[in-house]
Parts: C-alpha cells; sequence; structure tokens
C-alpha cells in the first residue's frame, strides 16, 4: 500500500488541502470499496469537500458493471464533469470499480479528460495514481488482473458512525450466465476469522454498534481454507463481540445456504431476524439457464425453515425478469414462488445482457413483454409487501436511529430508524424531549408501536397517543455527541483509520444530520 503526502505546491488548490468527492454507483461492495477510497485520499492529504461543493479538486466515480445502463450512468457523470475540468485547471477526475476494470483504456478514448482509471484489485494506488498523473501531466491507466491488497486491510472513512460494513470475501467462484461479476471480482478470496473479528472489534470501539458482513456469497465464506462451516461459526463468534448489537450479512446464495448458518443466525443474540436470499427466478427451466444451482423448491424449504427457526424473520430478495427463453409459463412460475415466499421486499429487474456474460449472445425477449410481465411482478410484490407490514400494526419494535435520518418528507417532522428486521421505520418524538434537548442521537436504540403500514416502510407514533415511547442510550450516539461538540480528534483519538469521523469539511460519505422533529404536541 502506498501512499502520497501531496504538498502545497502539488496540490492544485492554494494554501488549503485539496479536496476530494466519491461518487459510488451501485452495490454494498461498492459503497464499501468507496470507503477506502476515501481513507486512501485522506491519508494522503485530502479531505473531504463540503456537501453544498459544486466541484473539488478531485473526483472519484467508483463504478458498477451489473447492469446496461452502469456506462450510461458512468458517461453520464464523466459528460457533465468536462465543461466543470474545463473551468477548473487542476482539477483530476478518477473513474475505478467494475466498469474501470472491464473497459479499462476504453473509458479514456470515450472521456480523454480523465485522469485516472483503475481497478476492482488495485484501490489501494489511487493516491499515487493522481500524483503521477499531476506530475506527468498524462493519464494514468493501472488494471490489476488479481486481488493485490485485501480492501479491508487498507484505511477507510465510513459514511455512518453507528454503522459498518466488514468484507469477509471478495470475489466469486460461480459461473451464473447473466452475471459479469466473477470476471471483473476474481474467485473468492476468503479472510481468516480472527482478521474479521478484530476488525469488528475495533468498529465498535470507534463507534459502531451494526455491522454487515459483506461477500459476493457471503455464506460460501471458508471454502478457500476448507472449511464449509466457516459461516457458521462466524455468525456465532459475532455473539461474543462486546457492544455489538447487530449483525447482518449480505448476500447468501441459495445452494450453500445451509441449516447450520439458520441456527446461528436463531441462537446468536445479535445476528439480526433479517435475510436477503436472491431468487432471480421461480422456473426452474429458467434457473437452469441462468446455471442458478438450486430450484423453486429448495429455496421455498429454505424459507420455510428460516421462518420454523426465526418465526418474525423478515425476507427480502432479486428477481429478474425477461430472462432470455423466459415463458409465460415460466413466469407464472416465479408469481407463484414469489406468493407463496411472502417477501417483505424484492429488488426487481429486467434482464439486462452484459457483454462477456454467456447469455449475452441469446436472443432477447421483446421489450413490450418483458416491461407487462415486469409491472405484474410489482404489482404483486407490493400488495404482498403492504400485507406484510400491516401485519405489523400494534407491534412494538425497537429501532436503532438512523445516521442520515429524517429521509421522510420533512413535513412529518419524524425521525428515521431501522427495526431489528431491517424494516423502515418514521418514528415521532416526544414534545419534551425536544423541549429538553434529549432527542435520540443516530445509533440510539427507540421503542416505539407501530401504527401505520405502507408497502415500503412503518409509521410508529405511537407517543402521539400516550403510548409506547422509549430512548437506550449507546456508545455510538455517544461517539455522535463528541463529533458534534468538536470533542473528537480523528488523528489522535484512537480510533484508527476506519473512524467516520473525519476532520475538515464533512463530505457527502459521512451523515451527520439530525431530522427536523416530529413531537406529541406538534
Amino acid at each position: 500500500m502506498s501512499h502520497t503526502t501531496l504538498a502545497p505546491h502539488d496540490a492544485p488548490t492554494t494554501h488549503a488541502a485539496p479536496t476530494y468527492v466519491v461518487r459510488t454507483l451501485g452495490c454494498q461492495m461498492n459503497v464499501h470499496d468507496s470507503e477506502h477510497m476515501a481513507g486512501l485520499l485522506e491519508g494522503a492529504g485530502y479531505v473531504a469537500a463540503p456537501s453544498t461543493a459544486q466541484i473539488a479538486d478531485v473526483i472519484v466515480i467508483n463504478t458498477c458493471a451489473v447492469r446496461e445502463n452502469a456506462a450510461g450512468k458512468l458517461y453520464g457523470n464523466l459528460g457533465q464533469l468536462a465543461s466543470v475540468k474545463a473551468e477548473h485547471p487542476g482539477m483530476q477526475i478518477a473513474v475505478g470499480g467494475c466498469l474501470a476494470q472491464k473497459d479499462r483504456g476504453e473509458i479514456l478514448k470515450r472521456a480523454p479528460y480523465v485522469d485516472v482509471v483503475f481497478g476492482t484489485h488495485n484501490i489501494d494506488v489511487l493516491p499515487v495514481l493522481l500524483e503521477r498523473a499531476r506530475h506527468n501531466a498524462q493519464a494514468q491507466v493501472e488494471i490489476e488482473e488479481s486481488l493485490k491488497v485485501f480492501p479491508s486491510t487498507l484505511p477507510s472513512r465510513r459514511d455512518a458512525i453507528a454503522s459498518a460494513w466488514v468484507s469477509i470475501s471478495v470475489g466469486c467462484n460461480n459461473t451464473c450466465t447473466f452475471c459479469i461479476v466473477p470476471s471483473l471480482r476474481g474467485k473468492e478470496r476468503d479472510r481468516r476469522p480472527g482478521e474479521i473479528l478484530a476488525e469488528m472489534q475495533a468498529l465498535v470501539q470507534q463507534g459502531a454498534v451494526e455491522i454487515t458482513l459483506l461477500g459476493q456469497n457471503v455464506n460460501s465464506y471458508g471454502v478457500e481454507f476448507g472449511d464449509r462451516g466457516a459461516f457458521a461459526k462466524l455468525l456465532r463468534a459475532c455473539g461474543d463481540v462486546e457492544g455489538l448489537e447487530r449483525v447482518r450479512f449480505t448476500s447468501p446464495h441459495p445452494a450453500a445456504f445451509t441449516d447450520d448458518v439458520i441456527d446461528a443466525m436463531a441462537q446468536t443474540h445479535n445476528v439480526m431476524p433479517s435475510l436477503h436470499m436472491p431468487l432471480q427466478s421461480g422456473s426452474d427451466a429458467v434457473l437452469r439457464a441462468m446455471r442458478r444451482s438450486y430450484r423453486s423448491n429448495k429455496f421455498l424449504g429454505i424459507l420455510d425453515r428460516v421462518r420454523v427457526a426465526m418465526p418474525d424473520a423478515s425476507i427480502t430478495t432479486d428477481i429478474i425478469v425477461g430472462f432470455p427463453g423466459e415463458t409465460e409459463d415460466d413466469f407464472l412460475d416465479t408469481l407463484r414462488v414469489v406468493e407463496a415466499s411472502r417477501f417483505t421486499s424484492a429488488y426487481t429487474f429486467q434482464y439486462s445482457p452484459r457483454p462477456g456474460t454467456p447469455a449475452y449472445e441469446l436472443p432477447a425477449l421483446p421489450k413490450e413483454v418483458v416491461q407487462e410481465r415486469f409491472v405484474r411482478l410489482l404489482d404483486l410484490q407490493k400488495r404482498i409487501s403492504l400485507e406484510e407490514n400491516k401485519l405489523m400494526v400494534g407491534k412494538t419494535v425497537e429501532l436503532m436511529v438512523l445516521d442520515a435520518a429524517g429521509r421522510k418528507d420533512e413535513a412529518s417532522d419524524r425521525f428515521t430508524g431501522r427495526a431489528r428486521d431491517n424494516r423502515l421505520v418514521h418514528f415521532a418524538v416526544p414534545d419534551v424531549a425536544a423541549a429538553q434537548g434529549s432527542l435520540p442521537r443516530p445509533g440510539d436504540m427507540v421503542t416505539v408501536g407501530v401504527t401505520y403500514a405502507a408497502p415500503f416502510h412503518l409509521v410508529a407514533d405511537s407517543i402521539l397517543d400516550a403510548g409506547t415511547y422509549s430512548v437506550r442510550r449507546t456508545h455510538a450516539g455517544d461517539a455522535w455527541d463528541s463529533v458534534q461538540a468538536g470533542e473528537h480528534e480523528h488523528a489522535t483519538g484512537g480510533c484508527g483509520d476506519a473512524c467516520g469521523t473525519g476532520v475538515g469539511a464533512p463530505g457527502p460519505l459521512v451523515g451527520l444530520g439530525m431530522p427536523t422533529v416530529r413531537t406529541a404536541g406538534s
């Protein structure tokens, strides 16, 4: 790992540290990678640009390549930046992530004003490439074919205090015919359990109370070092991390989802009763064409066993509509499985052909057929989501207040949190809390009663009718208070390289704002 500290005469701005912005396009893994990019830049002397800034000295775009519109998003962003860069000499643009790994030098052909292109396997070289491009006045393209430095060993600037990502593996050994990820992320590489647990403990000491374990196929963890029971063991070990209140993971693969994982989820106090299990299709014929090594009955059997062990579990999924060769009967099978699965929510996608995948050459279905099926699936899942959420009305839930709270419209004046099962809940607070300045802080735990259900969120205004409302203060909230009071010293506060509370102007990777308040007296 190389760090470059920029001297004042090297920086593109004058008499001030150079600023940066990281724009993230894509999945949770990309979000986690972006945190490391930000940490590397801060280690090299950059500071996050203010959230209101229109420009920065360095703009990094961390790309996705999973869907066909990924390239459109990248080049749309680059097109907008072309004129900005022309008006600001010294500004640099860097492109990383999966699309950079795939397109490489093609990016410079389409956008010759880009300064740096780097891939998924070498994000550690970002500061060096920026400095080299500046010194040589020439664009730098550096792509590695295999992982050189495990991302989780790199500095990080987290986007939250209370929540954190921990990567337990990178890469994928599966060969799904629609997926470009294995060719861009490589074969699965697993970290050792001790390294993972040490990172989790360090994050808790910095203020985290919730950690999400990341992997392309998170439950195949251990295959590299020959322990197929390693993921279940890791989940159980999470229960021994003092101060860690919530553990989640994403995304598992149904073919490798075993009963020991279900037992570990149910029996470990801080592993949450939420599961994101990608279905992709309910048709066995389509699953076979996708090279998904499970069938619909196996999938439904997993859900049944999860719900026996955890009756209150919330299950979500991914579904692709319009895979080449999908018939109306195939699609009806998907609707049947969705109805039986009772997903809390589903991420639904129209099939997107990706060059370099086995399915790319297959004849596409008519667009109007895919669109009509897509709408039918959306309508079905919206109905199911509402029905499932209505079952929550009248129940008491414990919420973790979000760092970037207040995501519902400001007119509602509610705080926002996540329930243990990961449902999004907007809740009111008592007027005395607002008057006395004792509002719940990001990372605090709030117990409320659910009063209303919508398809994609719940409302908990129980306090408005003198109902259930209590706050349990956490060390995450204490860390948030420390930041607000200016008492947290990033460099000397014992937080290491992954605090999420970096000094300098608050940038887009750190959400510390509190929402407006709906009180019992309003």
